[in-house]
């Protein structure tokens, strides 16, 4: 493949993945879900979620769907599974429940990690690395070849890189919206997750037949 054509496929990739994961859209959801997280708990939260995310991208690219095929899974009821368990989290926050996920407490190290715990999910999974992203990193790395498998790669760690980008900036946003407009985020990014949830078990319904 000439150098043109590869720039053009790469764009491509990337182009895919950012229309799935979005940026932009996840940051409100990133600062709703770490509302009451120290700065440097935030950082960390981004750092892991996005690791995780790649990792488990990198992971399906290397082997496929073979995976799936092992373990019996389908995309659909992936879509299912993960649509109820982000439906689960916006109830949650929709209706300001407190929890130990969303409030630890400064001097409670169990809490710590229960704040932390949001970075595998629903961040990671099924919000970043979702069944499209997944499905995106099949398709684009199905073929087998070496540099597909880079180029996917190399796309999404580029946009993990941008992602993280975004995240860090949620701290000034964080200050400069103050507790009171966190809490309005809160509630409407609540009910933005709900509506995504049904929209994955909607299309999960859909691609098994339903």
């Amino acid at each position: 493949m000439r150098m043109d054509g590869i720039a053009g496929h790469a764009f491509t990739v990337f182009m895919a993945f950012f229309a799935i994961m979005n940026p932009v859209a996840n940051l409100p959801l990133f600062l709703a879900l770490t509302k009451d997280s120290e700065p440097s708990v935030r950082r960390q939260v981004a750092v892991q979620s996005l690791l995780i995310a790649f990792c488990i991208v990198l992971l399906v690219c290397i082997s496929g769907n073979l995976i799936f095929r092992i373990f019996g899974i389908t995309i659909p009821a992936f879509r299912i599974a993960g649509g109820a368990l982000v439906i689960l989290i916006g109830f949650q926050m929709l209706h300001g429940s407190p929890s130990r996920v969303q409030n630890p407490g400064e001097e409670d190290s169990a809490n710590r990690e229960a704040a932390l715990s949001v970075a595998v999910s629903p961040l990671a999974m099924p919000l970043l690395a979702g069944p499209g992203t997944i499905t995106t990193a099949i398709n684009f790395s199905s073929t087998g070849k070496i540099s597909d498998i880079v180029l996917t790669s190399c796309a999404f760690a580029l946009l993990c890189l941008i992602t993280y980008a975004f995240f860090l900036t949620g701290e000034r946003i964080a200050n400069f919206i103050g507790q009171g407009g966190i809490n309005v985020v809160t509630r409407m990014m609540g009910l933005i997750l709900a509506v995504i949830g049904t929209q994955m078990i909607l299309e999960g319904l859909h691609g098994a037949g339903i």
